[in-house]
């Protein structure tokens, strides 16, 4: 007898047959009565009322509940572009998890296209059956261009995760981080290594959150105004980074002295280069499923260490963030997540730690059941401040 699938008997293929979602109806369809409500003749009023103030969507549709998870599949995890097909079981864990942990509906579309102006146009005419867009897997820099340029032609959240949700959980981590070891967040000395989507993202905020001594680097080195190989994302990062303390060279020059590393770049450090840091070290190694620095070696030199693997303490994951993040915005019908948002939700789920703090516990646990309602609360009450809540 064949095989039910061509992977029958591997534990993550067979999790995986069908897929990881389906549609499920709320509403009953028992008789002629129901189906009358819920189609035709019934929805044809609902359908007439929303052309004629067409903010009844909020009430009469799941448009303000559902995200879609977008991805063209050229920057997928750390297997890179491996097409949009392959792509959709991710999207479709992302969409699992944004109602697992946020009660949000996610729906995962896979585009056939890597070209910004095409990627653009098709999430503009898609925006009218959504609340929110989540920008997910896609290579920079294109993505860079790919979100600013929606966020300014609609008026609904678009965030792309790979930025922005490893930010807010990277800030909300490194917070209680500098809290053990009695630093300052405005004196303390960064190092981002690694210039792509995360690390952009993971500079911006720490700048936002009054950190003021960051040093990015690509594969070239240090992010400085004197190079001529940088891209405008890069330059405008350059200038409020490296360039304001006069950082320069490669990263055994700025790691020696430095208090805390951030890698997101897949790259190894050196032992040497690590062993040149300050002493009480924050090493931060993000990349999966081998991390800059392994936490073995790191814990050699430094006090507090975090990566992106769940068998270590100190889990920097992104799904801490992302589904209490749109969860609060729908809340209050947000046009926009703004950085005040993504900062709040960094301060929310660093309190949470509270007293517990300690080296192997520096941010919260992703089932903690306080999480999702602690961002939710958090971010409602930023879009608020930030004036992008429409009620």
């Amino acid at each position: 007898m064949a095989p039910l699938h061509p992977h029958s008997g591997d534990p993550v293929f067979d999790l995986h047959v069908g897929g990881k979602m389906e549609i499920v109806s709320t509403v009953a369809l028992n008789g002629p009565d129901e189906l009358s409500l819920a189609y035709t003749p019934g929805v044809a009023r609902v359908c007439e009322a929303i052309a004629a103030d067409p903010s009844l969507t909020q009430h009469y549709t799941w448009v303000p509940n559902t995200v879609a998870v977008v991805t063209d599949g050229t920057a997928v995890l750390g297997l890179g572009d491996i097409g949009p097909a392959a792509a959709m079981p991710v999207m479709e864990g992302k969409a699992v998890l944004f109602k697992q942990f946020g009660g949000v509906d996610a729906v995962p579309i896979c585009l056939d296209t890597t070209d910004v102006e095409e990627i653009i146009e098709t999430v503009v005419r898609l925006a009218p059956s959504f609340g929110g867009i989540n920008l997910e897997d896609i290579s920079a820099p294109r993505c860079f261009e790919i979100e600013a340029r929606l966020k300014e032609r609609l008026d609904i959240p678009v965030f792309h995760d790979d930025q922005h949700g490893t930010a807010v959980v990277a800030l909300a981590a490194l917070t209680n981080a500098l809290r053990l070891t009695g630093r300052d967040a405005s004196t303390v000395r960064v190092v981002v290594q690694g210039a792509g989507a995360a690390g952009v993202a993971v500079a911006r905020i720490l700048l936002e959150a009054g950190v003021r001594d960051v040093a990015v680097l690509d594969r070239q080195g240090v992010l400085n105004s004197e190079r001529s190989d940088l891209t405008a994302v890069k330059a405008a990062l350059a200038r409020d980074t490296a360039d304001r303390f006069g950082r320069r060279g490669s990263l055994a020059d700025v790691m020696a002295g430095a208090d805390v590393y951030i890698g997101v770049s897949g790259g190894q450090v050196p032992e040497e280069i690590v062993a040149s840091m300050a002493d009480d070290a924050i090493i931060f190694g993000l990349a999966n499923p081998t991390p800059e620095v392994h936490p073995d070696l790191a814990h050699k030199y430094a006090r507090v260490v975090a990566t992106g693997r769940s068998d270590f303490p100190n889990q920097i994951n992104n799904v801490l963030a992302f589904p209490g993040i749109f969860r609060g915005a729908f809340d209050v019908h947000a046009t926009a997540i703004t950085e005040g948002m993504k900062v709040a939700a960094a301060t929310a789920l660093a309190e949470l730690v509270g007293d517990d703090l300690s080296e192997d516990l520096v941010i919260p646990s992703p089932f903690d059941p306080r999480v999702p309602g602690a961002v939710r609360t958090a971010v409602a009450e930023a879009a608020r401040r930030d004036g992008v809540a429409r009620r």
